[in-house]
């Protein structure tokens, strides 16, 4: 049963290494991959280290874990994509509309009276620019 246990100890080293190499020569992101192998790999460590009494590994590698644990949560809970927003069209006067839709722009300055004249909008008060 110790052969099981030495051998748990180093698949987690290669475990942890392997990861570790292969984000840092850019053949793999830190992503769920590097988190997954750092996770197992720490798990095997612990136990490694609980049967030979070496509890700064053990704590290290709890912290290790923990560090793995929450980060896949993390990386789950911003999977779930949420609804596609589409994007508010502005057309601009004078600009070509590339929607395909025809764009209706009014000028306002030649239809507004001047100050002072001009007949009253509704009841209220004269418009001046």
């Amino acid at each position: 049963m110790n052969l099981l246990w030495e051998l748990a100890g180093w698949a987690g080293a290669v475990a942890i290494l392997s990861a570790y190499l292969a984000v840092s020569m850019g053949w793999l992101k830190a992503g769920k991959g590097f988190q997954t192998a750092n996770l197992f790999g720490s798990v095997a460590f612990i136990i490694n280290g609980t049967l030979h009494s070496a509890w700064p590994s053990v704590v290290t590698n709890v912290a290790w874990f923990l560090i793995s644990a929450v980060a896949l949560v993390r990386m789950r809970s911003v999977e779930t994509p949420a609804e596609p927003v589409e994007a508010a069209h502005l057309q601009y006067p004078g600009v070509p509309d590339s929607t395909g839709q025809m764009a209706v722009v009014e000028a306002f300055n030649d239809a507004l009276p001047a100050v002072g004249s001009g007949p009253v909008l509704s009841d209220g008060p004269r418009l001046a620019l």
